[in-house]
């Protein structure tokens, strides 16, 4: 039996990249701070190893007592965190980096390793903290993995789009949810073709193992659903997935702006198209589960929640304002 080292492990992909190893007959030990509930407390075949990833000491002795196979690092949010992470489990047999989607610059329909290129990162941005340097965070992870590859290590990335699923904290999601279970008509923004390509959190989770097993040292997988919905879709196929019927309006800029709101006030919207290429992963052998399957294990998980999103997105007095102004048009 292989062992997996987790870094995170107990939230929502890394809680999924646990489930998955499991399935396959690995022993896992999760490595974080433990500040979050662990859903693995009483699991056969998980372990609970309490650190930080930026303490250099604590991975390293975690690595040691651990003696991994195949280590999966979902908490990496700066470039070095990757670089460390690459020299302390050099010798492992895979490091699977989390990266994301966010790390190209240009809008290329579709985004393809290897040849859409990749954000800058100054050494400001790589300090920083904020949502603004993410992908140019992300990028040099990468750039850090592709390095590593180059010194021997079987270090490779794996870039997930925007992930939804069961037990997604963003709950962007939840508030498409939410707006379709608890009212028959909703505003979405624009004409609702945007498009911005999602992944359901099971497959991320595969790509993940997957990539460990089967990828290539120094090379980078992009992860999104197959068959990439618009926001329009996801929003019918919510209602769907809750068996019930809801009126998509839709609303310019022009008509938000009488509430103070913008197309990208709402979860989902992005004013350029982002779709990535998985032909990469699929050559490992991944399938994307059905978004319908997907969405409605997403929806089950809702039901049973007390996620809503209202954070996420516009209150519904704004806009019931909307709809109004929509009416007299």
């Amino acid at each position: 039996m292989h062992e997996a080292l987790v870094v995170g492990g107990t939230r929502f992909i890394g809680r999924y990249a646990v489930e998955e190893l499991l399935e396959h007959d690995y022993r896992v030990t999760i490595f974080n701070r433990g500040e979050h509930e662990n859903p693995f407390a009483d699991r056969d075949g998980v372990h609970h190893y309490e650190g930080d990833r930026t303490n250099d000491r604590e991975l390293l002795t975690a690595k040691r007592e651990v003696e991994p196979d195949v280590v999966i690092d979902c908490v990496a949010y700066h470039p070095r965190d990757v670089r460390k992470a690459t020299e302390i489990f050099a010798d492992v047999g895979a490091y699977v980096y989390v990266s994301s989607g966010a790390s190209y610059a240009v809008d290329e329909i579709p985004k393809r390793e290897g040849e859409t290129p990749l954000r800058s990162c100054s050494a400001d941005q790589a300090a920083d903290d904020s949502g603004a340097t993410y992908g140019n965070r992300k990028a040099e992870g990468d750039r850090a993995v592709f390095r590593a590859a180059e010194r021997g290590v079987n270090a490779m990335a794996v870039r997930p789009t925007v992930v939804y699923g069961p037990h997604d904290y963003t709950e962007r999601l939840d508030y498409w949810l939410h707006r379709v279970a608890e009212y028959d008509r909703v505003v979405v923004p624009g004409d609702g073709t945007n498009l911005w390509q999602r992944v359901y959190v099971e497959d991320v989770a595969s790509a993940l193992r997957l990539v460990a097993e089967e990828g290539t040292p120094g090379e980078a997988y992009n992860v999104g659903d197959r068959n990439a919905l618009t926001l329009a879709d996801t929003v019918r196929a919510a209602a769907d997935a809750l068996d019930t019927d809801v009126e998509l309006v839709h609303a310019s800029d022009r008509e938000l702006s009488t509430v103070g709101l913008e197309l990208g006030s709402f979860p989902l919207y992005r004013p350029a198209p982002h779709l990535l290429d998985t032909h990469a992963l699929a050559g490992l052998g991944w399938e994307s589960t059905p978004v319908a399957e997907a969405m409605a294990r997403t929806a089950a998980d809702h039901r049973e929640s007390d996620r809503t999103g209202i954070e996420c997105g516009p209150d519904r007095a704004a806009e019931e304002t909307v709809l109004d102004v929509l009416d007299t048009i």
